[in-house]
Parts: structure tokens; sequence; C-alpha cells
């Protein structure tokens, strides 16, 4: 009866995970689905399309779209050999509608830039602050050390017009260079706290006789944080890498208060929203958009995961 009892309780959780992954994971192959789905094939409430629809993803990926809007007469003539490239691409100009056309590439080169280099600032800044808050003492360590956590008690809407009026007092926004530069700063100031904290506490758990041997030894202190720390910390470092990337990735709010002037530096939550309310907001379109923005975080995380993981353990067990 014990046993009956047990296998009735261990199927019960089971299904209850299943259930709580289902549904988890239903708006995302909702997503996967709609974008691979023709337009006469949308009130189909399967998630398996009638006829698959890779158009949308070819349009975003800029893949065979130099002779979309081509004629075949047209097309016929720039298989001629007597013509140059240049000939080719002057009749090709002609039939280029620009207006159509998403600039996805070019906002995933805005936010891949904008992340990775938030993330690597923040993991580099960090590295040093979390060592000084770890193994240092001084007056006023246990201030500093509260005082950055102290930046999440504010929302960033309550931040967003006095930081857009400094950087506007300074000179920032005029230029799309400074734009860039003001909103880098804005990144590190959210995922800083985070890796400081997370750091922090994973440096505490690497003894402290292991680094006192280094310095016996003749070690420098940055000797020290280079051969002894960052060795021992590698899944902390790719776990805070990979928060301080998954934040700035994700950022709308103050990208679309300080990008609105700058098409070109859209980042693609930004340009996801205009492509939402312009005339091309077609629902594969934005679905396999979507799909795509959220492509480069997945791999990433299942690559490292294991890593991922024993940073976020290790960081709770003290010498």
């Amino acid at each position: 009866m014990v046993r009956k009892r047990n296998i009735l309780k261990s199927l019960g959780f089971f299904l209850l995970v299943v259930g709580i992954v289902l549904f988890a994971f239903f708006p995302f192959l909702q997503m996967i689905s709609t974008s691979l789905k023709y337009q006469w094939d949308w009130g189909n409430p399967s998630l398996i399309p009638r006829k698959l629809n890779l158009e949308a993803y070819a349009e975003l990926l800029n893949i065979g779209q130099e002779l979309k809007n081509v004629p075949e007469s047209v097309k016929r003539l720039l298989e001629e050999q007597e013509l140059t490239e240049e000939q080719k691409r002057a009749i090709l100009a002609r039939y280029r509608d620009t207006s159509d056309v998403f600039p996805f590439l070019q906002y995933f080169r805005n936010s891949l830039f904008l992340s990775s280099s938030a993330a690597l600032l923040s993991l580099l800044i960090a590295t040093f602050g979390a060592y000084s808050f770890s193994r240092t003492r001084y007056k006023g360590r246990g201030l500093i050390q509260r005082g950055v956590l102290f930046v999440y008690m504010f929302g960033g809407i309550l931040l967003l017009i006095p930081l857009y009026q400094i950087f506007v007092r300074m000179g920032w926004l005029q230029t799309s260079g400074g734009t860039l530069a003001a909103l880098l700063i804005i990144y590190l100031v959210q995922t800083l706290p985070v890796s400081l904290y997370m750091l922090g506490n994973y440096f505490r758990t690497i003894p402290f006789s292991i680094e006192e041997a280094a310095l016996i030894d003749g070690c420098s202190r940055f000797g020290t944080i280079w051969r002894i720390i960052i060795p021992m910390s590698i899944p902390a470092l790719f776990t805070v890498f990979i928060y301080a990337f998954m934040i700035a990735w994700n950022e709308y709010l103050f990208a679309s208060v300080f990008l609105k002037s700058y098409k070109e530096l859209y980042t693609l939550p930004f340009g996801l929203r205009s492509l939402y309310h312009s005339k091309n907001a077609i629902w594969d379109r934005i679905m396999a958009a979507s799909v795509l923005t959220a492509l480069p975080v997945i791999p990433i995380f299942m690559a490292i995961q294991k890593r991922l993981v024993a940073g976020l353990s290790a960081g709770g067990v003290k010498e």
C-alpha cells in the first residue's frame, strides 16, 4: 500500500512538472508556429503549419532578396554575360524597395555590440570590485558595498528622466557616438550591482590560504588576481557574463528614449516595437523577428549550462 501511494505521488509530481513546463514553453511554441505559417494559415489552431513558410526568415536575414521585386524579363536580361557587375547592380537598384525592408541584421549588430560591451565591462570592473569587497579591509567598505545594491531600490522609470537630463546637459545626446556611449554607461550601471554581488559571494569561497601562499612566493596583488582568483572563478565569471548580457540584451526602456532620434542605432527590442507599429506589421515577420531575437541567448545558455549551475551554487558556501 505504501509503495502504491509513493508511485501515485511520484506520477502526480511528474505530471505537475510536465504541465508547468508545457505552460511555460507554449508561448514560444506558438511564436515559432506563427512564424512558419502563411497568412491564409493563421487561423489554424494547430501548432503544425499546413505549409512551411520560410519567407519571413529569408527576408529578415536578407537571403535571396536581391531579385524579389524584379520582373522575369529583367531577370533574363541580368543573366547575359555582356553586362558588368556595376550595370547589374544599377538595374537591381531600380527595383529595390527599401521602405518594405526591416533592418534586422543592423539592429542585431547594435544589440550584440551594446550587450557584449556592457557585459565585458561589467565583468572587468566587478572582478576587481568584488575582490576588494571580499579580500581587503578599508574604511567605508561596508557602506560602499551596500550602496552598490542601493541602486536596485529604484526602478528604471524613476531614473530615466534624471539620467536623460544629465546626458543632455553634457551634450552627449547630440551625436550618435555620444548617445551610444551614454546607453552603454546606463547598461553598465544596471548590470554592475548584480555582478559585484555574485562575484563577491564566490570569491569568499576561495580559500585565502592559496592566495596567501602566492603572496609569500612574491606574487603581487594583481598577479594573485590574474593567476589564482580568475582561474578558480571561471564558473562564476561565465555566470556573471551571461546575466549581464541578458539584462542588456532585453533592455527596452532606456533604448526607447535615448535612441529615438537615431534609427540606425536601434536595438532589437526597440526595433521590434517599431516593426509592430509600422505598415509592415505582418504576424509571420514579427514572430520570426522575435524568434531570431531570442536565438542568441538560448545556445549560449545551453552551451555553458554546467558552468552556470556551478557558479550559482558555489557562491553559497563559505570557507
